[in-house]
């Protein structure tokens, strides 16, 4: 029997904040496949790896995790004033599935180092020294993002000492500026930062109870609950809820209610077709804890307490996404999230997340009844850890 060789396609490996994911040029992808649709999402699951019955995601680039098991496709934005279109797709583990519902904040970060290195933003907006603004089209929720990269000689500074934790070596700083980052646009999206039009809703959960939520569409649709109020007290690790399936299906129960109530989703079996959105997060005032590496946090150093669950599972630190917002969030008073930060007004704020804390501005105005959010502002790193050439067989 003749089996043809597998086919190379251009593709580079790169860390963007806490995530890790395979970024292509459009142009470099088969023609069948820079189209979306069922040719694109079968070569995306083959890159990975998946869908992987051992949940290793041993013959694909995929890290078997939410953070690593991602992929990026970039090319010229067909947005006026913008430089790069930005593509983002969640990759199921353990089924053939591709989420395209949502944006991932770390990979933002990448993205516009990506977009130099690529040759997708003009020369002449690169400086040879300094900071080039790179205009980021999110084509998955229709939102600019901001990407302030470093340049050093014309090229994209990588190296530097900016620590973030999750990630275990400094590296050169990045700014990001989500604009405008209320309701996500588009599709089937939410029409306000507030689906429900309120700051705090009863959330009736089957099998769980009635929780105090609030449900946000800011950065990426986020259910927060309080921790006290499904048995948490906030400081949690991974493995305090990873390893308990009891608690990760409470969890999918309330994501399928809240999905439910804020019309993202019609009947609770479409949720399975949309794991990526919406999030759920539970709050807790500040505390002192252990973060995963052993690093002490200090309650006077944060202003809350805050874990998020990414594809079902707790996340090893904080979705940038739902960094932004938390950090909208916590910038409207009311919100279980500013409640759980003492209250009042606030334009930034400092969580407490497994991996150690993160920082988070946002420009939050009440007017005419409606909060709205201009603009959250966060920092993360990006590099290129490998680069050349990612392989498919030819079936795919």
């Amino acid at each position: 029997m003749n089996h043809p060789a597998q086919i190379r396609i251009p593709a580079t490996y790169m860390r963007g904040g806490t995530s890790k994911g395979v970024f292509f040029r459009l142009e470099d992808l088969p023609a069948p496949c820079q189209q979306p649709g069922p040719a694109r999402d079968a070569l995306l699951l083959r890159v990975i790896g998946s869908p992987d019955p051992y949940g290793k995601h041993t013959d694909g680039m995929g890290g078997a995790t939410s953070s690593t098991s991602k992929c990026v496709i970039l090319s010229k934005s067909r947005v006026p004033d913008h430089d790069v279109d930005y593509l983002y797709g969640q990759v199921s583990i353990n089924t053939a599935f591709v989420d395209w519902s949502g944006n991932c904040g770390n990979l933002s970060t990448a993205a516009g180092a990506f977009a130099i290195h690529a040759g997708l933003v003009d020369p002449a907006r690169v400086p040879d020294n300094g900071v080039c603004r790179v205009r980021v089209w999110q084509a998955n929720i229709g939102k600019t993002i901001i990407a302030h990269v470093p340049v050093r000689d014309g090229q994209v500074q990588e190296t530097g000492d900016f620590e973030l934790d999750g990630v275990t070596f400094p590296a050169a700083e990045i700014v990001l500026e989500f604009i405008d980052p209320a309701d996500e646009g588009g599709g089937d999206a939410p029409a306000s930062m507030f689906p429900t039009g309120n700051l705090v809703d009863t959330l009736d959960v089957p099998g769980v109870g009635a929780l105090p939520a609030t449900m946000i569409a800011a950065g990426i649709t986020t259910i927060f609950v309080n921790a006290a109020d499904i048995g948490y007290r906030g400081w949690e690790l991974q493995d305090a809820v990873n390893g308990d399936p009891a608690a990760l299906a409470r969890f999918e129960a309330i994501r399928v209610a809240g999905a439910l109530r804020m019309g993202l989703i019609k009947t609770p079996e479409e949720a399975a077709s949309r794991q990526h959105t919406p999030k759920v997060a539970f709050v807790a005032p500040p505390a002192d804890y252990a973060a995963s590496s052993g690093k002490l946090i200090q309650a006077a150093d944060i202003d809350l307490l805050a874990r998020a669950l990414s594809m079902g599972k707790l996340h090893h630190a904080m979705m940038g996404t739902c960094a932004v917002a938390i950090g909208a969030a916590a910038a409207i008073p009311g919100t279980l999230v500013n409640l759980a930060a003492g209250g009042g007004e606030r334009q930034t704020v400092r969580f407490g997340h497994p991996s150690g804390t993160l920082r988070v501005g946002a420009e939050a105005k009440l007017a005419d009844g409606q909060w709205t959010v201009s603009k959250a502002v966060m920092s993360r790193s990006a590099r290129i850890l490998m680069e050349g050439w990612v392989r498919v067989p030819p079936a795919v």
